[in-house]
């Protein structure tokens, strides 16, 4: 939660020049200022500050902008040990000491300090909540003092206490959950969400600890336990240092459930958590292990690979000119340092953002898609995690259509191709009904573990009484009525961008069938046979496909001359009947007559009685014409065109039979040019 600049040495970018699935984005954001003593990290607020003897400077981080110019405050000099401005940015609260909290009110200029007993207790540090009846909370080694404040009096009223022995804490406002530590070895735990309908109490509960062999109890530290929020879900990262494991658990209002064991791989680690992906830094050997907690496996999504720099090089950082606060000296230049990824400086904020202390650099961390699916070669897994994505919903949507499209070209098994448009046509139907396929999201307002919860009062969501039953050998007792406690972060809008990586069928013919038509033409039996099992995946859906999917089959069999299969997809109903099907069954047709004959069946059958009329009386067939449109009361058709039919057959009494229907079920016929113009020539004729 706090952190101070250091000194250490550097040794350059490790693995900047090496494959990587999470890279951070040249430039970062430069939070160095001169006289800067410590920097902070205000989560409430997403704003790094940077603290000097009378100033303090806020940069904003979200939405993350490298070139975001600061704002800054006076200050009384003094110790800083933590610094947070209120949520309403009017407060800035300041811990000078283990014994005193200052609150500088931004609007009158007031300063008042609130303090506690030196002799029976100190205080671990404090934050705002946006909880009805509360402003700021102390965290003290006595117990929990919450204060709202009093604008009037300008000072703060105690409002409630909770009593008991505190070692430390963590708290994160995305979560809106602070756990508190206490006991010899600070595993046993106490939580508390402080959310707009209240407060609620998690049951106590302790953290899993492997026993050395020597008769030492190890302690667990703060920083060895991390709170996430993923697709929703508030978990807490445990780091076992002697077992080497991270162990996850899953808190809900009135249970809390560990819920397995990650390998860890380094005696340093940090976590960051992406667009709901889980990071797992192992520190010490400067690499990333992405882990999806959504499919409840305990293995990774991809190989452990370092962290990349992206856009970066010396000529363009020495090109670039750092930023200037205030009128104030430059600060350091990625072009004259040297710098190594992972180093003692680097301290991680959850979700995604790392900061180097020693340089004053603030980077947001980034997950690459496309390296991510393009070393995978479990096609269902990669798609499912694909479908999964919102911050870049489009490039996950693009991806999992090109993974099909390879599949297809590279002739993958039948069976293969099949799952992966099962995987991409269920969550395409699972996003309809939940409506989240239409919805978007702006870039700000989502944190990258996941959309918010603008909602502050709906905190809870059905957990295990809504069917969701965890394992027996779990670590707690999850009584009946359990629910999930949810995160309900809430943010300022920004840009929207499209919520949903679901692809419908439609994007399927258009991105996937019908641009590799031409380089399937060698093997139409096994293109067919993979838009066979695409219908049949939409059917099990329920999913309508649009008749250019129905076209597209009719084209490549009528090509490659498989006239019989193509009568029996028609009679059978494998290709939906509709009037551009049948249109292009009588294209195609030409060359078949039975295809042709399918083609105006279809329309009949759709009762497209205009269109069938004139496709009889183009085909020569202006009788037939004539008395189906006596019989289905077609009167679209101009008369001219059965007329002309009839004098192509240079046959007078055919003549004669088309002006003898028209004048007999046209009123006015009679009167018509065309009337005149035919009944002189069948005179002409007779003649």
């Amino acid at each position: 939660m706090i952190g101070e600049t250091s000194s250490s040495s550097h040794s350059g970018f490790s693995g900047s020049n090496a494959l990587s699935h999470v890279y951070i984005q040249y430039p970062p954001l430069r939070c160095n200022v001169p006289e800067s003593r410590k920097l902070f990290y205000d989560d409430g607020n997403k704003i790094i500050l940077s603290v000097t003897s009378n100033q303090v400077f806020s940069w904003k981080t979200a939405p993350y902008n490298p070139y975001v110019t600061p704002s800054s405050d006076p200050i009384s000099e003094g110790p800083v040990l933590s610094i947070r401005y209120s949520l309403d940015l009017k407060l800035l609260g300041v811990q000078r000491s283990s014994h005193e909290i200052q609150i500088f009110n931004k609007q009158t200029g007031d300063t008042f300090s609130q303090k506690c007993r030196i002799e029976s207790e100190s205080i671990l540090g404090f934050f705002w909540t946006d909880c009805p009846n509360y402003d700021i909370v102390f965290v003290k080694t006595s117990g929990l003092e919450f204060y709202s404040y009093n604008t009037e009096s300008k000072f703060l009223n105690l409002v409630e206490t909770k009593k008991m022995n505190i070692s430390w804490y963590i708290y994160t406002h995305e979560s809106r959950l602070v756990l508190l530590a206490s006991g010899m070895q600070c595993k046993s735990f106490t939580g508390y969400q402080l959310s707009s309908a209240g407060i609620i109490k998690l049951p106590r509960f302790e953290m899993a600890m492997v026993k050395p062999e020597a008769n030492n109890k190890p302690i667990l530290a703060a920083e060895d336990v991390h709170i996430i929020t993923v697709y929703g879900r508030i978990y807490c990262l445990q780091f076992d240092r002697i077992g080497m494991l991270l162990h996850s658990y899953r808190f809900y209002r009135d249970a809390v459930v560990q819920q397995g064991s990650l390998p860890v791989y380094s005696n340093r680690i940090a976590v960051s958590v992406v667009d709901n992906v889980l990071l797992v830094h192992q520190v010490e050997a400067k690499v990333v292990i992405i882990y999806d907690l959504f499919a409840d496996s305990q293995s990774p999504i991809s190989a452990p690979l370092p962290l990349f720099v992206r856009g970066f090089s010396r000529a363009t950082a020495s090109s670039q000119t750092a930023f200037t606060a205030s009128g104030a000296s430059e600060s350091k230049n990625l072009g004259d340092t040297e710098l190594t990824i992972y180093g003692d400086q680097w301290n991680f904020f959850v979700p995604d953002l790392v900061c180097d202390f020693a340089n004053g650099f603030l980077w947001k961390i980034n997950v690459d898609l496309e390296a991510i699916s393009a070393s995978s070669s479990e096609v269902q897994l990669i798609l499912e995690f694909l479908q999964r994505r919102k911050l870049e919903a489009e490039k996950a949507k693009q991806l999992c259509l090109a993974i099909v499209r390879t599949n297809i070209l590279e002739r993958k098994p039948i069976p293969v191709v099949s799952r992966a448009i099962d995987v991409l046509l269920t969550a395409y139907s699972q996003a309809i009904k939940t409506g989240s396929y239409y919805k978007k999201i702006t870039v700000e307002e989502t944190s990258p573990s996941g959309p918010a919860n603008l909602n502050m009062g709906s905190l809870l969501e059905p957990g295990t009484s809504g069917g969701e039953v965890p394992p027996n050998d779990q670590s707690q007792i999850v009584r009946p009525g359990n629910d999930q406690l949810n995160s309900n972060g809430s943010e300022r809008h920004q840009s929207e961008v499209t919520s949903s990586a679901a692809t419908s069928p439609e994007d399927l013919y258009s991105y996937v069938f019908a641009p590799i038509e031409e380089e399937m033409a060698g093997d139409v039996s096994y293109f067919i046979a993979i838009i066979v099992e695409f219908l049949r995946s939409t059917s099990l859906e329920k999913l309508k496909v649009h008749p250019n999917t129905y076209i597209l089959m009719v084209q490549v069999l009528a090509r490659d001359e498989r006239f019989t299969e193509l009568e029996l997809f028609i009679m059978n109903k494998i290709i939906e009947p509709s009037k551009e099907v049948a249109m292009q069954l009588l294209e195609s047709g030409r060359r078949n007559l039975q295809i042709r004959k399918l083609g105006l069946d279809m329309l009949r059958q759709l009762s497209l009685n205009h269109d069938y009329v004139l496709l009889l009386v183009q085909d020569g067939y202006y009788l037939e014409a004539l008395r189906y449109a006596r019989k289905t009361k077609v009167n679209t058709v101009r008369p001219s065109l059965f007329l002309e039919a009839a004098h192509a057959s240079k046959d007078p009494q055919h003549i004669a039979s088309v002006l003898r229907f028209f004048s007999d079920f046209i009123p006015g016929f009679k009167n018509t040019s065309d009337h005149q113009t035919y009944h002189r020539i069948v005179s002409e004729m007779h003649s």
